[in-house]
């Protein structure tokens, strides 16, 4: 690849939760193509991190007695444990409440502010004396708080700053006609097109802090503090140490970003605007993720089907988790997943698909005193195809056809039946198979890719310990 760095990030998970299989995939996707990129000899900045400011996290803190700060270190931990619980190779794990972010994210409201983007005015809110908190429509019934509906709402007036938006529909419209895969899966990208043709409205980009004082300060004004989506949205330019470190961000920016398919207007419209008004190059792509139900219906504490990294791993070990989630689909429409479907793609996948085939072949290896095999020295071509076009789960299923590929070829020569020379061809055979998929499984399962390639390229083999214990 002409270019020598690669640049990938995830969003930051809002601090107010646990992290559940959703994050999981997501990160595990960054970090497949993290790997990916510099096996092919790239430098790889890879990040992650957390979003920390905003009222939900003002409010949950309150309620925990905490301060705010406390509050978010107790849920930042819970992120970073995944590096490894999922072993994750990311290189930055930023937070919005770090000094270098809350002064990347000011430096950038002035340069908006001096492209003549952010103006004050008179901010209408709907306000719920019952729950003492604003309403936006989305979170009324029929008009009112579905939590006291005989209750009028109030209609309050605040100034708050703006963004202005509007201002950016034709030099949107013309960065995805320019790039008409800006946005994956084509889906998504037709979505994020649609909604910008459709006309933007400039969005609200500051609370006042007397209201809500969990947030970056507005430069200039200490009345304000920055809006959650505004502050945030920063963290993939200030986590490469931008404006104050220029060389670094030049090399690394533009980049790649993973999002929910929740976080598609955020990422590939407002956040792309926000770049415009800075002066700084938009995004290189947007990957969007769909949402994972559990035996169709969403994800909630109150239904108790939320499904928590810890009980993939505890369950079905790293890697294995990390097969399960890319194998469920990426960057694509919804996913449902039940335990039932994870341990039947386990069993058959990994503990009857690779496992079985590794240890036959070392067993057979073994008797015979047949020795390993060199693994390739580079990836195959249609495998960096898929992988260069983000088709993360079409090229762990080329990986899989290699599988299937050994398990034929073993089936039809039947090292089994045969004796010297014969077998010890039919032998080495399969061990370099083996070899060429523990080669290409290394992005996706790092420590079973390893293991198949120290064991079956050793001089002389023996039995093999199952790699994946059965479940249930």
């Amino acid at each position: 690849m002409a270019n020598k760095n690669f640049y990938i990030t995830t969003t930051l998970p809002y601090v107010n939760a646990s992290p559940h299989i959703g994050f999981a995939l997501e990160i595990t996707e960054a970090d497949v193509l993290a790997r990916y990129h510099r096996l092919i000899g790239q430098k790889v900045i890879f990040n992650t991190g957390t979003d920390e400011h905003g009222q939900k996290i003002y409010q949950k803190a309150q309620a925990a007695q905490l301060k705010p700060q406390q509050y978010c270190d107790q849920y930042a931990a819970k992120f970073a444990d995944l590096k490894k619980l999922l072993n994750l190779s990311y290189d930055h794990f930023i937070r919005t409440t770090d000094d270098h972010h809350v002064q990347a994210a000011q430096e950038f409201w002035q340069r908006c502010q001096q492209n003549q983007d952010i103006y004050q005015k008179l901010y209408q809110v709907k306000y719920c004396v019952g729950c003492e908190l604003e309403k936006t429509d989305s979170e009324l019934k029929h008009g009112r708080c579905p939590l006291h509906p005989n209750q009028e709402l109030e209609v309050r007036e605040e100034e708050n700053y703006f963004f202005r938006f509007s201002k950016y529909q034709q030099p949107l419209l013309e960065l995805y006609q320019q790039q008409p895969e800006f946005v994956q899966p084509a889906g998504k990208m037709a979505e994020i097109v649609s909604f910008v043709q459709q006309g933007l409205q400039d969005f609200s980009i500051s609370r006042l802090k007397t209201k809500m004082p969990w947030g970056i300060a507005v430069p200039g004004d200490p009345q304000h503090v920055m809006y959650v989506w505004f502050d945030a949205l920063i963290n993939y330019i200030s986590t490469l140490g931008w404006p104050q470190q220029t060389q670094q961000f030049a090399k690394f920016w533009p980049g790649v970003q993973v999002a929910g398919k929740d976080n598609l207007r955020q990422q590939a419209a407002m956040w792309q605007a926000m770049l415009m008004s800075a002066g700084l190059a938009n995004s290189q792509k947007i990957l969007i993720n769909g949402f994972i139900s559990v035996a169709g219906q969403k994800m909630s504490k109150s239904l108790g089907n939320v499904i928590a990294p810890q009980e993939l791993v505890d369950r079905y070990g790293i890697d294995a988790s990390r097969f399960l989630l890319i194998n469920l689909g990426t960057f694509n429409e919804d996913m449902d997943v039940t335990w039932k479907r994870l341990d039947t793609e386990y069993t058959a996948h990994l503990a009857n698909g690779l496992g079985n085939l590794c240890s036959r072949v070392a067993k057979l290896a073994a008797q015979s005193q047949v020795p390993g095999q060199q693994p390739p020295s580079k990836f195959n071509p249609a495998y960096q195809k898929l992988f260069n076009n983000y088709q993360l789960t079409a090229a762990l299923n080329w990986c899989w056809q290699q599988v299937q590929q050994a398990d034929q070829y073993l089936s039809e020569q039947k090292p089994w039946q045969l004796q010297g020379q014969a077998q010890q061809q039919v032998l080495q055979q399969a061990i370099k198979q083996i070899c060429q998929i523990g080669y290409h499984l290394q992005p996706f399962m790092p420590k079973t890719a390893a293991q198949l390639l120290n064991y079956f390229t050793q001089t002389q083999l023996k039995a093999l310990k199952p790699l994946f214990p059965r479940v249930g």
